[in-house]
């Protein structure tokens, strides 16, 4: 099967993100995947180290945020014994055991600054120095990083730093928002219903026309994740039907997107700087205050919405 066979979508956002990653699946450059929770991160990284020269070669995933900030150093670039305490023995990294092949470092932006440094190190130098080591070992490895953070906000709060930003970000790739696809919500509630239905040995189930409009009306904070979910729980309780839109959950119901048309100006007026300053808010709380996903919330630009909010003496 062709690895980005995986990646369900047909809308021109996944046709153009596709496109782009078979053509630096074909080279060695770093790779940096952002997207929102739930957009298939890690799906898009391994369809891409399945399409390299690498695919036979070693393939390591990383979650930093896993991480404990101890002993990431001696996890990613290995350990001589009684380099620490507790060193009993030499240790290998993770980076050297991936020789040859790729290492996928998902929640990149929980790395500690230290490692983040000599992360950046081995992108420009290709060398690795273990916890307590003198020598440095030339490894030859892939990175393909991943991000559901809003870095130009990490690097601007010291968080992340800069020059590894701009190391990583040689070729980015960044997914959608389910939201900002709906175009392919039924056809991704058919992929799932019947690989659901399959995996559980039920007869899959299958929704009317109004309620795909309800599920593409849907705002999905938990993106592609959450409509498996969703498909999964139906598919269990709800085999083989027709479901209609009083079958979906109350959270379908209550958050659906505003149509066009649908606002209607009350007979007293409104002042529109409330109702401007009262849709930012939602959409800063929406997105746990990341200003990026916020902006695609309010389908404007980053820029325009940090001008908005200095306008309104937002924080």
């Amino acid at each position: 099967m062709e690895a980005f066979k995986t990646l369900i979508g047909q809308s021109a956002q996944m046709e153009s993100l596709v496109r782009s990653a078979r053509m630096v699946a074909g080279t060695t450059a770093a790779v940096l995947i952002k997207g929102e929770t739930g957009t298939g991160k890690e799906l898009l990284a391994n369809a891409v180290q399945a399409s390299s020269p690498r695919s036979s070669k070693p393939y390591l995933t990383i979650n930093c945020a896993a991480l404990p900030e101890s002993i990431a150093e001696s996890e990613l670039f290995g350990h001589r014994k009684g380099a620490f305490s507790g060193a009993d023995s030499n240790q290998q990294g993770r980076l050297t055991a991936a020789h040859g092949g790729t290492v996928f470092l998902d929640e990149i932006d929980s790395l500690p600054l230290p490692i983040q440094a000599k992360l950046l190190r081995f992108l420009e130098t290709g060398e690795c120095q273990a916890v307590g080591e003198t020598v440095n070992q030339k490894v030859d490895v892939r990175i393909i990083a991943a991000t559901n953070s809003d870095l130009h906000e990490k690097v601007a709060s010291g968080q992340f730093r800069k020059d590894l930003y701009f190391r990583l970000n040689v070729v980015p790739l960044e997914l959608p928002s389910l939201s900002e696809r709906r175009s392919d919500v039924k056809l991704l509630t058919t992929h799932f219903s019947k690989m659901i239905a399959k995996g559980h040995d039920r007869i899959p189930i299958s929704f009317s026309k109004t309620a795909l409009q309800s599920l593409e009306a849907y705002h999905w904070p938990g993106n592609v994740r959450e409509l498996r979910n969703l498909c999964e729980r139906l598919s269990i309780l709800m085999p083989g039907r027709l479901l209609e839109p009083e079958n979906l959950p109350l959270e379908l119901k209550r958050n659906q997107v505003l149509q066009e048309g649908s606002v209607h100006l009350p007979a007293s007026g409104i002042k529109l700087e409330n109702v401007e300053i009262d849709l930012i808010h939602q959409a800063l709380e929406r997105s746990s205050g990341n200003k990026s996903k916020s902006a695609r919330l309010l389908g404007i630009s980053r820029d325009t919405l940090l001008y908005r909010m200095r306008k309104y003496e937002m924080r």
